[in-house]
């Protein structure tokens, strides 16, 4: 079993985090995984996975250190960049296939700057071990979001947006997201090459934990990169939408893993300017 397998080998590592279950951390990378690399910050709180297009909207998996059953990180922080896709790839290596019931267990591991990211899984009794070359972090986009200064926000079920996405005309370029402080309070519209189609909530629907708008406001986001969002909300049971002044976007997702863990992943988009 890997937490019985503590070497002298780990002792060389930054990085050593055991997890009896992967699918805790495979439906987290999933739900970002919309391009092929990732930059990984690891501290003490854990890690954060993020990936981002086109300069205008980022995703932020976060996988907390009190997920895993053992978690050590011998140095304040550490990042590095890695392929996304090989790694998810990698950690679905016994596929659907497996002993039926069982689960998979993983061991991470990565010795510093330079270094590829070891995987060790088993499930069964039966070990295999993957090792993934990574690269030196580049730096990502700070969208300034601040709690501060957020003028509105709502929480909705995940399968309202969902659905509002699904009905978004494919052939559109933007969408355009209202807020309104009396109903219907929050509309989603598809404009673009003549067409608007619309979706709209009401106040009073059970779809709606919460909603803060002080006045209308309307903004309108790439169709293309807001469809982006479908991962996570596939994963997810509730969401919260934010947007701050210029218009900037927020979206909070509670996922909730196998093993009843509660877990975020957020997703930053910037408006289309008039």
């Amino acid at each position: 079993m890997l937490d019985t397998q503590d070497s002298d080998e780990d002792k060389q590592n930054v990085l050593v985090a055991k997890i009896d279950n992967v699918k805790n951390v495979s439906q987290l990378l999933k739900a970002v995984h919309f391009k092929e690399s990732a930059v990984v910050v690891v501290t003490s709180d854990g890690l954060k996975v993020t990936v981002e297009d086109s300069k205008c909207v980022q995703a932020n998996a976060f996988i907390q250190a009190d997920m895993f059953q053992q978690f050590v990180l011998s140095q304040e922080t550490l990042s590095f960049k890695i392929n996304l896709s090989v790694l998810l790839e990698c950690l679905n290596i016994f596929g659907s296939g497996g002993t039926a019931g069982a689960t998979t267990a993983l061991k991470m591991c990565y010795a510093g700057d330079g270094h590829p990211l070891v995987i060790v899984l088993e499930e069964s009794g039966v070990l295999t071990d993957c090792s993934i070359k990574t690269q030196l972090p580049e730096d990502t986009m700070d969208f300034n979001f601040n709690s501060s200064d957020v003028v509105n926000k709502t929480i909705i079920r995940s399968d309202c947006l969902r659905e509002a996405l699904a009905e978004m005309d494919g052939d559109c370029d933007l969408m355009e997201l209202v807020f309104c402080p009396t109903p219907p309070l929050l509309q989603f519209a598809a404009v673009g090459a003549g067409i608007e189609s619309k979706v709209e909530v009401a106040g009073d629907s059970d779809l709606v934990e919460l909603f803060q708008c002080p006045r209308t406001s309307t903004s309108r986001y790439r169709l293309a990169l807001m469809k982006l969002s479908l991962k996570p909300l596939a994963q997810s049971q509730k969401v919260s939408l934010r947007t701050d002044a210029r218009g900037f976007l927020c979206l909070q997702y509670m996922i909730k893993t196998d093993d009843g863990h509660i877990c975020f992943v957020e997703f930053f988009c910037s408006p289309e300017e008039d």
